[in-house]
């Protein structure tokens, strides 16, 4: 069976994002999404950078804050989502030594 790989080049994800390439750069050096191969010159981009891209945007609009800040909000949920799973894991592991 072939398995058949979406991915979103420059000019698509600008326009689905409506960011400028000079914004993607950007956002791109903070970290914030990340290209399949950053090496090449030809970046492409998963289909999960186009959401990650959206809502990055989102904060920056509500939040009224430069890419830098995006960068570390975005940082910090993610980490506060980890915490997150991992607490939840950690829960479960132990209600199964907690005698009800």
């Amino acid at each position: 069976m072939t398995e058949v790989r979406v991915t979103l080049e420059i000019t698509e994800i600008c326009q689905s994002a409506a960011i400028s390439r000079d914004e993607l750069f950007e956002v791109v050096a903070l970290g914030i999404i990340a290209p399949r191969d950053k090496s090449s010159d030809d970046w492409r981009f998963e289909p999960a950078a186009l959401y990650d891209l959206q809502r990055a945007q989102r904060l920056r609009q509500d939040l009224e804050i430069d890419w830098a800040g995006v960068a570390l909000a975005v940082s910090l949920l993610d980490e506060i989502r980890r915490l997150k799973t991992e607490n939840r894991q950690l829960l479960q592991r132990l209600d199964r030594f907690i005698l009800k």
